[in-house]
């Protein structure tokens, strides 16, 4: 069952109350990690979530360290985090990311792309089920920005997501802004990419901001959202708008007022065609 997120942007520490003051804002984004379990299991939510919560603007948790593209099964007490989160806010689903985050018990500090073969694609999807088990809501996966690609990959980025939602029903997270940082860096085909996807399974989109120098596109959270980014966007959307997007920024916070403008852009973009496909 797809649920209508609408525009969102991720919740940070550092501009709670900023958040709490933009208007028109449909639901947030919080990194799963940034909560204490402890505190989540008594009932105790930041104050702007609990505000947020109140108004009844959605809360979804996003994971960033469970790691479903390792070798080695998930990590139950992580799992366990995830699912309290996900209880305590009462969300419609959780995230995580298509990445492998630790191997023999050492952590990476990144999220490192998975090899795109077959024997892969087993283990991923293995993995995935493991944590739908485990999870009280569904689970959406991200495709990440990735600064290098395997030789032995033996599927493109949309097959590989195609093939794994068709093996595990998982859902997915679309983030154009790493679309378009994989097409700058790795000559990644963004039209066929999205060709290539199960547009009814994608949950929501990301957009974020980067920059671009040296011809490297660095994807930062960290600076405004670009023109080629939202031309990501409404390529999508052109096919098929998600149900919801988000607006990512990590650093580097501009005063709310830019922020509900870049909101705006983004939204101007979404619900333009969301609007058209439902007429």
């Amino acid at each position: 069952m797809t649920t209508e997120l609408g525009v969102g942007i991720g919740w940070r520490a550092e501009i709670d109350t900023a958040v709490e003051r933009l208007p028109g804002l449909d639901w947030v984004e919080v990194v799963a990690e940034n909560l204490c379990p402890d505190g989540l299991r008594a009932g105790e939510l930041p104050v702007s979530l609990r505000v947020l919560r109140e108004r009844g603007v959605t809360v979804v948790p996003h994971g960033v360290s469970l790691g479903l593209g390792g070798a080695a099964e998930p990590d139950r007490a992580r799992l366990a985090r995830l699912a309290t989160c996900a209880e305590a806010l009462g969300s419609p689903l959780v995230t995580e990311h298509l990445a492998f985050v630790r191997a023999g018990g050492r952590e990476a500090g990144h999220l490192l792309p998975v090899p795109r073969s077959h024997d892969s694609l087993r283990v991923v999807a293995e993995n995935v089920r493991i944590a739908q088990a485990e999870l009280p809501v569904p689970l959406a996966l991200e495709n990440i920005a990735a600064h290098l690609a395997w030789p032995e990959d033996e599927l493109t980025e949309g097959q590989f997501l195609a093939e794994l939602v068709e093996r595990t029903g998982v859902r997915l997270l679309i983030d154009v802004a790493n679309l378009h940082t994989n097409h700058v860096n790795l000559g990644l085909d963004v039209a066929a990419e999205l060709d290539r996807l199960p547009l009814d399974a994608i949950a929501y989109t990301h957009v974020a901001g980067g920059f671009q120098r040296d011809g490297v596109w660095h994807d930062t959270h960290a600076h405004p959202v670009t023109g080629p980014v939202l031309e990501v966007l409404a390529a999508l959307c052109e096919r098929q708008a998600p149900p919801g997007v988000l607006l990512e920024r990590d650093g580097n916070f501009p005063p709310p007022a830019e922020l509900n403008a870049e909101l705006d852009a983004i939204r101007g973009v979404w619900a333009g065609r969301r609007e058209r496909q439902h007429a």
